[in-house]
């Protein structure tokens, strides 16, 4: 199955998106944003609080409820020079939560700016915050690839979480070019935003309202939450001619045992994600199922690989799988799945669990519209070429989609 995608040329994804489509900033009313919708082959404009009226009774949406760290650190030293620190993962403890939690101490991976002019052995930086002094000190311990294992020390009393929060600086994603507000703070996020853990933000949710969320209710649409927290892979363009040569970054994810559940009941309904990390999270839900058929000792946790559902035929059903992780979830009493998904979802996936997506417009050649493309085929550039053509912006702070094939 592999050799299908070989002849995949990243080419074929590429667009002429000009600057100044790229949306800066976001509007002032989120769900004021255009929506663009493609249903049953036919391209309709619409604004993004119409998307309930859109969505069948009945139907299931799932949402990614991981929440944007501060996790760039700038370090000034005394010749003036500034060292950007940003934290990208743990390693050490290398569960998020955990590492967001700890006290005093922790290692991570992390990109460095300035790196060259980085010569002391450690970098310290001292605040006062509510009265109270932080310190906060890098001390690099390693190269890996193109980047660097640095430890963390800092006040005690305080948590990282609680240090990149008063210390740090919301990221933004580089094609925006400008600096993070405080303004950014906020509408980086989006409003059910929970677990820390992201250094960018789901994006296609930041256009729901707590309007959306009551105008859903009332249709008796129910709503989900799952955790993919991520990394700043996702900005990484395809840089290879043939899409088989691409490395996809492995992200970190959680979903509820309820979550799975829910999914199983909703499997004769419409499934519908909000946003590309909510679809890589549940369409990974499926193979980690059959995993658990095909290998009984297969380790609870989730771990799929970038090439995984390219390699055979899969016969089990979508009920099967789910089915099989919650069984076993129930034989181990665990009710959270954790684990990371490498998964890259490109033009001959076959989707076996989500119906429909809601999402932004995503960047040329980028695995975010491979994803789509996987989804409706060659019809996404229709969709981008009306999108183009009708003023709608592009891109983290634009307009939004609803996708169903």
């Amino acid at each position: 199955m592999i050799g299908k995608s070989l002849d995949i040329a990243i080419k074929d994804f590429d667009y002429d998106l000009p600057s100044e489509r790229i949306a800066k900033f976001p509007l002032e009313e989120r769900d004021k944003a255009k929506l663009l919708v493609l249903n049953k082959d036919v391209i309709q404009e619409k604004t993004f609080f119409e998307l309930p009226d859109l969505l069948d009774k009945d139907s299931l949406l799932i949402f990614n409820e991981t929440k944007v760290v501060h996790a760039r650190l700038f370090f000034q030293k005394t010749t003036g020079s500034i060292i950007e620190i940003f934290c990208l993962e743990p390693t050490s403890p290398n569960e998020i939560q955990i590492a967001m939690a700890q006290k005093g101490e922790g290692y991570w991976l992390c990109f460095i700016g300035n790196n060259k002019k980085w010569k002391e052995d450690s970098l310290s930086k001292t605040i006062i915050h509510n009265g109270k002094e932080i310190t906060l000190s890098a001390k690099r311990e390693s190269q890996k690839d193109n980047a660097w294992i640095v430890k963390f020390t800092w006040t005690k009393e305080y948590s990282f979480a609680e240090v990149l929060s008063i210390m740090g600086v919301i990221p933004l994603p580089p094609y925006l070019n400008r600096e993070a507000t405080n303004e950014d703070n906020e509408d980086y996020q989006t409003i059910y935003a929970k677990q820390e853990g992201s250094v960018a933000s789901p994006t296609a949710g930041l256009h729901f309202t707590d309007k959306t969320f009551e105008d859903l209710k009332k249709k008796q649409i129910a709503s989900d939450f799952i955790t993919l927290h991520v990394g700043a892979g996702t900005f990484k363009p395809v840089s290879s001619e043939l899409i088989i040569d691409h490395v996809m970054h492995a992200e970190k994810v959680a979903i509820p045992k309820q979550v799975i559940q829910n999914l199983i009941e909703h499997l004769d309904k419409k499934i519908i994600c909000v946003g590309t990390t909510s679809v890589r999270t549940i369409e990974s839900l499926y193979w980690h199922g059959v995993k658990l058929i095909e290998n009984k000792n297969e380790d609870i946790e989730i771990d799929i690989s970038q090439w995984e559902p390219y390699q055979k035929e899969e016969n089990i059903t979508p009920r099967q799988a789910l089915e099989a992780i919650v069984d076993r979830m129930n034989k181990e009493n665990v009710d959270l799945l954790c684990g990371q998904t490498q998964i890259i979802i490109a033009p001959t996936y076959k989707y076996r669990i989500v119906k429909a997506v809601v999402t932004n417009f995503h960047q040329p050649k980028s695995t975010l519209l491979l994803l789509v493309s996987a989804l409706i085929g060659d019809k996404w550039k229709d969709c981008y070429k009306f999108a183009l053509e009708n003023n709608f912006r592009f891109l983290s702070f634009g307009d939004a989609c609803y996708f169903e094939p």
